[in-house]
């Protein structure tokens, strides 16, 4: 499998897809605004990268709002299968491989791992 979740209102998820070249990769694209993240493919990026709260981003503008804070793994995956806007971004799934997230390392990796 070849999947890219993100907003195709998010410049940076723009600039990487571009920058990685995606498009022409054969991946495919789910953007999370339109089309829902389902339990089952939140679950399946868990299985991948070993817990919910990787996949959880702090910097969204609702994190801050939220009062108690997420502290457990199923809290986290509610929030995540609720909120697009909990999940990190861009997640390049590719094979047994996944990418979380548009940290500068992360991008490097997937670079390196897709052969950019």
């Amino acid at each position: 499998m070849k999947k890219v979740y993100y907003l195709s209102t998010c410049d940076t998820c723009a600039r990487i897809i571009k920058e990685l070249d995606l498009k022409k990769k054969g991946f495919e694209f789910q953007d999370i605004k339109t089309e829902k993240m389902t339990a089952a493919q939140v679950d399946e990026m868990k299985a991948m990268t070993g817990s919910y709260e990787s996949l959880f981003s702090r910097v969204a503008l609702k994190y801050k709002t939220l009062d108690p804070k997420p502290s457990t793994e199923k809290e986290y995956r509610k929030l995540i299968i609720e909120e697009y806007t909990f999940l990190k971004r861009p997640v390049i799934i590719s094979g047994k491989n996944i990418f979380v997230g548009n940290t500068k390392k992360n991008i490097e990796a997937a670079k390196e791992f897709l052969g950019k």
